[in-house]
């Protein structure tokens, strides 16, 4: 199995599975769609980082994995569907009668966003929210490529920035859309405000389904 020699870890593999799917881990029975695990691999490196369990069922019930193939789509997902590509770490652990359990780890991405690859070709940025890949926001994903620029980012607190903070203070949280119609200004100078009030970490993207608000971090 790609060389790797599975280690003991019937207690470990259980006591992950304990804690259920979430915002670090995802239950994988097969793999057989290598952009759609680039979508998971996309979502948890924008965040922080996670771990597919590959021969687990969605209900936790480890079924052992069935194809070696697997380890290979899911190093072909981060490789040649996501951008830029990103490194899988495979650790086999050995659960007994129930076969062996996969742990694909990947990281907190070190350049934000990392993109994954649809079907019609086009890229997309996701988010790990619980146990769901989310897409990304837009101004998340401007929020991050500005980040990624090194550009230096300055805050003008008499302006839009401002009124964000002001009207945050207030009312706890705003939908994007308020957040833009709070400053008062045009869409482009208030949407370049909650970029740079993000890139400093003022504020922060928070997803209610079926939408992303922004709160004061």
């Amino acid at each position: 199995m790609k060389d790797l020699k599975a280690i003991k870890g019937r207690a470990y593999i259980s006591e992950l599975i304990s804690q259920g799917e979430h915002v670090q881990q995802d239950f994988k029975y097969s793999i057989s769609d290598a952009r759609k695990i680039a979508r998971s691999i996309s979502a948890f490196a924008n965040n922080i980082g996670g771990r597919l369990l590959v021969g687990v069922k969605d209900n936790g019930t480890i079924a052992g994995v069935r194809n070696e193939e697997d380890i290979y789509v899911i190093e072909q997902a981060g490789e040649m569907y996501c951008d830029p590509p990103q490194r899988i770490e495979f650790t086999a652990f050995n659960t007994g009668d129930t076969g062996v359990v996969i742990r694909a780890s990947i990281a907190r991405a070190e350049t934000r966003p990392v993109y994954a690859q649809e079907a019609d070709h086009s890229w997309r940025a996701y988010f790990r929210v619980a146990d769901e890949n989310i897409s990304a926001h837009p101004l998340m994903v401007r929020t991050w490529r500005h980040m990624a620029s090194g550009r230096r980012t300055l805050l003008h607190l008499d302006g839009p920035e401002g009124r964000i903070i002001d009207t945050l203070r207030e009312t706890g949280q705003l939908g994007i859309q308020e957040a833009l119609l709070a400053t008062g200004a045009s869409k482009r100078v208030s949407e370049s405000a909650i970029i740079r009030l993000a890139a400093l970490g003022v504020i922060s993207f928070d997803y209610q389904s079926p939408a992303f608000v922004i709160r004061l971090t």
